[in-house]
């Protein structure tokens, strides 16, 4: 079937009929982005959710025992481990491991790599909750969930639409534009599109959907607070000079992270931000 004789809203809804695909055989995953709501959520709230999913639990357990967090004796209970991680980082982790077991379940077309992927969305994740820590930015509770998310649509295409993704790659690698303009070229619609409508089918908050939709060209800023999608364009572009791209085709950016932060007058925050990115990616690798 010709690209050309079919409307976006066909790929648009084939793309997200495969959610269905995706959806982790517990319940665990809706519960931790449910919580995302929660400002008050205990400790005790979130060992329970986790403690469901032995593997998930497993984890957990495994990355509070890492050198990271420097234990001389081992720890065996997940809500000892929410009282030395924290709540935040554990809720944050917890739903990286949980989503990349789902993404694990994808198709694999040439030019594709789970692996690559989950350590790309990883990456943006930590950089945009790192961020979101530092400086002014609209609804910053939402920044790691909308890094991890931020690009659920592409995986929805190479799932749903594996023939369209191969001709989406061929024609980069042949030079006809950006990422987002060879979708649109074969699509009708981006994958930044089609995240921000699976984030609104799993009922996310809107300011994440919002983001997500407009992360290829964020919102202008409109007072002291960064937006959201601008947050995520830059942590994505800092991920990227750093080598971790979603595709391997991608071209990096050019500039340093430090020139890019820079841009948000988060320069002199760089060697800091560089330090505790990799002091917390460096242990959730080797989940994946």
């Amino acid at each position: 079937m010709s690209s050309l004789t079919v409307s976006p809203t066909y790929y648009r809804d084939k793309a997200l009929k495969s959610l269905g695909d995706l959806t982790p055989c517990s319940p665990v995953l809706n519960k931790l982005l449910a919580t995302l709501s929660y400002e008050d959520v205990s400790f005790a709230q979130l060992a329970e959710i986790i403690e469901k999913d032995t593997v998930l639990a497993g984890n957990v357990l495994r990355l509070v025992n890492s050198a990271l967090y420097g234990r001389r004796g081992t720890i065996s209970s997940v809500r000892h481990a929410i009282s030395l991680i924290g709540l935040v980082k554990l809720r944050n982790t917890a739903m990286t491991l949980s989503l990349a077991g789902m993404w694990n379940r994808a198709a694999a077309p040439e030019g594709w790599s789970s692996v690559r992927f989950n350590l790309h969305a990883t990456a943006v994740a930590i950089w945009a909750d790192l961020v979101a820590q530092r400086i002014p930015v609209v609804y910053p509770e939402g920044a790691f969930a909308a890094g991890l998310l931020h690009d659920v649509g592409l995986l929805l295409i190479v799932t749903a639409l594996p023939e369209e993704f191969r001709r989406i790659r061929r024609r980069y690698l042949d030079g006809a534009g950006t990422l987002e303009e060879c979708e649109r070229d074969v699509l009708g619609i981006s994958h930044a599109e089609l995240s921000a409508a699976a984030l609104a089918a799993w009922n996310l908050p809107e300011p994440i959907q919002r983001a997500v939709r407009h992360q290829c060209h964020p919102q202008p800023q409109a007072g002291a607070e960064l937006p959201l999608s601008r947050l995520l364009e830059v942590a994505d572009r800092v991920a990227d000079s750093e080598g971790w791209t979603v595709l391997d085709t991608l071209q990096p950016s050019q500039q340093s992270a430090q020139a890019i932060l820079a841009e948000i007058g988060a320069g002199e925050l760089a060697p800091r931000l560089l330090e505790e990115f990799h002091a917390e990616f460096e242990p959730i690798r080797s989940f994946f």
